[in-house]
């Protein structure tokens, strides 16, 4: 379960970046190694001491053309706003400037736990200057160093203690799905379209839904909880960069849903952007839909359906489990197949596997194409086990994990969905040591 949300915040060059990925390096989590996805190092998972939360690094805002002043004041209204504690880095080596005051006095006028992180602090001199740093006004300064993690440890153990007690849970006993999407793909329409009444408000204006909304509603007595995502609209104006942080409140959607629908504009086609939206439901091992809406407005012949499916398959190759659907939110067309099709997903996000069945299927592909051996190793299979679902999690118990190349976990995947389906849902498989 997720925690909560933490910023880390700063003028420029104090090493929040640096913080960021070493912060990242502490997760401990199943590393996936599929090809074709790419998405900007703003956010990231960190746990610590079996607690998990989100982080942002708002080092990643680059505004063009504008003082630094305009910068520091856009990254810290971006984290008040979407973080749940703030992390203040400063530089021990520079000391206190007027800038860090700034974001001092702005920081004290929240109501968010703020930590200050006094970073550059390689040895015990440098550590007696940090003292300097209390004349801020917040908490007591921690003592870090992002490049080399000298006190990185103690930062979390207060990360943990001062985030609130909450948690980000899932629904339980309903099927809940969410809507992901660029701006202005036609999420709230298709939400709408789903509901059969105007539930949530729709505007061509991107970035008109502030939150992620949760509406519940039946159909043929199954009870089902639906989750509107939507961009970042920033008092007045709406800036551009500071669209990437939109990911935080589809990433706190996916969290809570069980099938994630996957919106493209069919009107202006796949974008990078997408690529980026979409890895976040792969990445959270959630059953994935893909909706190519705006199919109305497409001018089409008996070879445009078919033509536009190999093109999603060549952009979003991760995705290759995930069924397409095609709608129109305008015009209701196809979206009633929406909801039979995320109940299939569910179900298989939730299968399991009889432990005997999967090892016929399992062994049998080894001794039909056994991997290659490596460094004059030869990869054993003997044994595999089902241990969890949503997403189906598979353990192999081998030989040596090492052994285990992209390639042949590829291929046993493979079999493993020609055996038993799993249309829409990622599997994990993880290679363990018989012993």
């Amino acid at each position: 379960m997720i925690r909560g949300t933490v910023a880390i915040v700063g003028r420029p060059n104090v090493g929040k970046s640096t913080i960021f990925n070493r912060l990242i390096g502490q997760r401990k989590s199943i590393v996936d190694d599929t090809p074709g996805v790419t998405r900007d190092r703003i956010y990231g998972e960190v746990e610590w001491l079996t607690q998990k939360f989100r982080l942002i690094d708002t080092g990643g805002i680059q505004i063009e053309d504008q003082a630094f002043a305009s910068q520091i004041n856009m990254q810290v209204e971006i984290a008040i706003e979407e973080a749940d504690l703030i992390v203040m880095v400063v530089s021990c080596k520079e000391g206190v400037m007027s800038d860090d005051m700034v974001i001092a006095r702005k920081l004290q006028k929240t109501n968010k736990p703020v930590l200050v992180a006094v970073n550059k602090v390689d040895n015990e001199q440098l550590q007696m200057q940090s003292y300097e740093f209390y004349q801020l006004g917040l908490t007591n300064p921690i003592c870090i160093s992002g490049v080399h993690g000298i006190g990185i440890g103690d930062l979390l153990d207060e990360i943990i203690s001062k985030l609130p007690e909450k948690q980000i849970k899932p629904y339980e006993g309903i099927t809940s799905f969410c809507v992901i999407g660029r701006p202005n793909v036609g999420k709230s329409s298709l939400v709408n379209a789903i509901l059969k009444e105007e539930r949530v408000i729709v505007s061509d204006i991107e970035g008109t839904t502030r939150d992620a909304i949760d509406t519940s509603f039946k159909v043929d007595g199954q009870e089902y909880m639906i989750i509107d995502t939507a961009g970042i609209r920033k008092k007045g104006k709406i800036y551009e960069n500071i669209e990437k942080y939109s990911i935080l409140r589809a990433l706190n959607a996916i969290d809570r849903s069980n099938v994630v629908l996957f919106v493209i504009d069919g009107i202006r086609g796949i974008t990078e952007q997408d690529k980026h939206v979409a890895g976040l439901a792969h990445d959270a091992g959630k059953g994935v839909i893909i909706v190519y809406n705006k199919w109305d407005a497409i001018e089409k012949d008996d070879k445009t359906m078919d033509k536009i499916k190999k093109e999603i398959r060549a952009q979003f190759l991760y995705l290759d489990y995930a069924p397409i659907a095609f709608t129109s939110a305008l015009t209701h067309s196809k979206v009633n197949q929406l909801l039979p099709l995320i109940n299939l997903v569910h179900d298989n996000c939730t299968l399991r596997v009889a432990t005997n069945v999967l090892n016929d299927v399992v062994l049998d592909a080894q001794m039909m194409n056994p991997a290659k051996p490596h460094l004059g190793k030869q990869l054993k299979i003997f044994y595999v086990s089902q241990v969890s679902v949503e997403p189906p999690t598979f353990v192999l118990f081998v030989n040596d994990p090492e052994l285990l190349h992209f390639s042949y976990k590829r291929y046993i995947e493979n079999k493993i969905r020609e055996a038993f389906g799993f249309e829409g849902t990622p599997i994990h498989i993880i290679a363990r040591a018989r012993n």
